[in-house]
């Protein structure tokens, strides 16, 4: 493993030749891991905003490439080798706020000044999983327990939210799968 770039965080590992790239990265990173980011070998992000919570994880594999994506892991997020995540796409575990409209309340008024310290309900978490040789195209948000299999490929603007299986094309919002032979 190379040596530590004393630019980034303490807890985040970069394999070798692997770089990140932008201003801003680490602005929302607030991981007290050991190991908060860990990218493989050649894998590049360019302008990628790492929001990494306390207890957040976020591990991406050798060469892939992440250009001017959000990653927001309040708990996990693992991308496999081989993958490309296009510009101003949202990957997120978490709706980092509850939704019950009575718990919705207690967190508005968690997070105003007249909260005296009270705490904010929890959120749930679910880990998304990317697996290898992904293509994620522009404009996607990619929603908290979903996992992509090998292969897929995510047509632009896409929101998925249901798992997608390996090899599978899919696209719209809800992302479907996408007919094969469709004029594109």
């Amino acid at each position: 493993m190379p040596p530590h770039d004393p630019r980034l965080p303490a807890n985040v590992r970069l394999g070798e030749h692997a770089r990140i790239s932008g201003q801003d990265s680490f602005k929302r990173f607030r991981s007290e891991r050991d190991v908060a980011l860990s990218m493989g070998e050649r894998s590049c992000a360019e302008d990628v905003k790492f929001a990494i919570g306390r207890l957040g994880h976020i591990a991406i594999g050798s060469d892939c490439y992440l250009n001017d994506c959000i990653l927001l892991a309040e708990l996990e997020i693992r991308i496999g080798n081989h993958v490309m995540i296009g510009w101003n796409t949202t990957v997120s575990d978490s709706d980092f706020h509850p939704i019950a409209p009575a718990e919705r309340i207690q967190d508005a008024i968690a997070l105003s000044p007249l909260s005296e310290g009270m705490p904010r309900p929890a959120a749930l978490c679910k880990p998304v999983i990317i697996e290898d040789d992904v293509f994620i195209g522009p404009a996607c948000t990619i929603l908290k327990g979903i996992t992509i299999g090998a292969g897929a490929f995510i047509e632009p603007g896409s929101v998925v939210t249901h798992d997608v299986p390996a090899r599978a094309h899919v696209g719209g919002n809800p992302a479907a799968i996408v007919p094969a032979g469709r004029d594109e």
